[in-house]
């Protein structure tokens, strides 16, 4: 990307999106074209239409989504596979009428089938059923995926996707409902000790393992892959370590200070056994993650006791 290039952000105001703009806007690139959800609804095509005729964005990068934990896509996934196949197909299409340079989709981790071979190569990606707990979103996901790749197919366009394991950190979701795994932990612990209460419970059993990237991590990734990959297939960005939902509880408990006990509600669900995804081919192209794990959760942490608590 060129220094002085147009580069559309959309979702900015996100985890990832915030941290995209803190990224670029490090490295030298001032030229930014930001909208908050007020100012450009993305599921309204004219709109997106109107948009990029205006500003003819060079360069795109789609962080924009509709996200949450078990809880709320099981409750709305109509609104799930409503909003992000929307979003999405857009954009992309605004994009490719427009005469975009780049275009960058986000995917997930839960884009791949539930029993996938672990670590999850990216040649894994439709070759078995989904995560029912999230398949609405997923879907969602992958048509954005398959889009990039059909776009640039039949049209040449330098539209390419990345998977991200999962992401935590700065400007991350707390809410009660729309929360994953490490901000609703730390929520819980934070409450639990402010209310002296004894006992803090955990869905499920503990044992499923996951794999997780600081959110300023995924940013790099993401910048690094828009200057130096052109590829037809998406991208996955791990850090290569998983640790056991049990050992991450155990840790934010520890992190948060919380004395009380930790129990399992084994009545609730696991979600997918294990994400573990194979990011042998970015390691190859010459990225890797910077910030631990252990490090991540205290920067979250103290994130969240001073700005969202404030």
């Amino acid at each position: 990307m060129e220094k002085n290039g147009k580069i559309y952000i959309a979702g900015h105001t996100g985890m990832v999106g915030s941290a995209i703009v803190r990224r670029l806007k490090a490295d030298g690139y001032n030229n930014l074209v930001l909208r908050t959800h007020a100012e450009l609804d993305l599921t309204n095509q004219s709109a997106v239409n109107s948009f990029f005729k205006k500003e003819k964005p060079e360069y795109v990068i789609i962080a924009a989504a509709r996200v949450g934990g078990i809880r709320e896509n099981n409750t709305y996934p109509a609104e799930f596979i409503y909003t992000n196949a929307m979003i999405n197909m857009n954009i992309i299409n605004a994009a490719h009428n427009n005469s975009c340079k780049k275009l960058m989709a986000l995917g997930s981790s839960c884009i791949y089938p539930k029993m996938a071979d672990q670590p999850i190569k990216e040649s894994s990606l439709l070759t078995g059923f989904l995560e029912p707990t999230n398949e609405a979103y997923s879907i969602g996901k992958i048509a954005a995926i398959e889009m990039c790749k059909f776009y640039k197919k039949q049209y040449g366009d330098n539209f390419i996707s990345c998977m991200p394991t999962n992401i935590y950190g700065i400007n991350d979701d707390f809410s009660e409902n729309g929360s994953h795994v490490i901000p609703a932990l730390i929520r819980k612990f934070h409450s639990a000790k402010e209310n002296n209460l004894d006992e803090v419970v955990a869905w499920g059993t503990g044992s499923p393992l996951r794999e997780f990237l600081y959110v300023d991590d995924a940013a790099d990734a993401i910048v690094f892959l828009m200057n130096n990959y052109d590829g037809n297939e998406h991208v996955n960005i791990g850090t290569g370590e998983e640790i056991t939902i049990k050992e991450l509880t155990e840790k934010i408990k520890d992190f948060t200070h919380y004395t009380g006990r930790l129990v399992f509600d084994v009545s609730k669900p696991d979600g997918t056994p294990r994400k573990f995804v194979d990011s042998s081919f970015i390691h190859s192209l010459g990225w890797k993650h910077k910030i631990s794990l252990d490090e991540g959760l205290r920067t979250t942490i103290e994130n969240y006791l001073t700005f969202v608590l404030s």
